[in-house]
């Protein structure tokens, strides 16, 4: 019998979150891979790197486009977020942001999930807003930043682990 690999479970929204996840994907080549973002798009991406790298196909899953200014759109995109979790069921949760990834890392946790979150390079003078909201939730917060490493006060501050780009 052969080690199962561990279900993870790649979340982020679209444009520079989703680059910079994509940057860290040959972290998890070795993962069963799920992948939820706002582009349907970006699914063939996915297809032709893991054809490239000789890796399954990985499931892929879209979510609506929803900011803090849409309340509804954010409880829909919950929603959807919510039904890939219980059908995924993922080890590990991995997100570059924004809301889709801050949802998925709350209830991911919730449901026994290892959660990482990379807070997005744009930030480079504070952490992005999901990123202030959960680093204190995921198991381990990231900054791309070396001066925001341990600045925001909180009971678990973001560490420095280097650059995506």
């Amino acid at each position: 019998m052969g080690k199962e690999r561990k279900k993870l479970l790649a979340i982020a929204s679209s444009g520079g979150h989703w680059v910079q996840l994509m940057r860290l994907r040959p972290a998890w080549d070795n993962c069963d891979v799920a992948y939820m973002t706002t582009e349907l798009a970006y699914r063939d991406e996915t297809l032709a790197y893991a054809k490239e790298k000789g890796l399954s196909a990985p499931r892929f899953y879209k979510t609506i486009v929803a900011t803090r200014w849409q309340k509804f759109s954010l409880v829909r995109q919950l929603f959807d977020i919510l039904l890939v979790l219980i059908k995924e069921r993922p080890n590990v949760i991995i997100s570059t942001g924004a809301a889709p990834g801050f949802f998925a890392i709350r209830v991911g946790k919730l449901l026994g999930a290892k959660t990482l979150w990379v807070d997005s390079i744009a930030n480079a003078e504070e952490l992005s807003l999901s990123g202030q909201k959960i680093c204190n939730h995921a198991d381990v917060c990231l900054t791309q930043w070396p001066e925001l490493a341990g600045q925001d006060g909180k009971e678990k501050t973001p560490q420095f682990w280097g650059a995506v780009l």
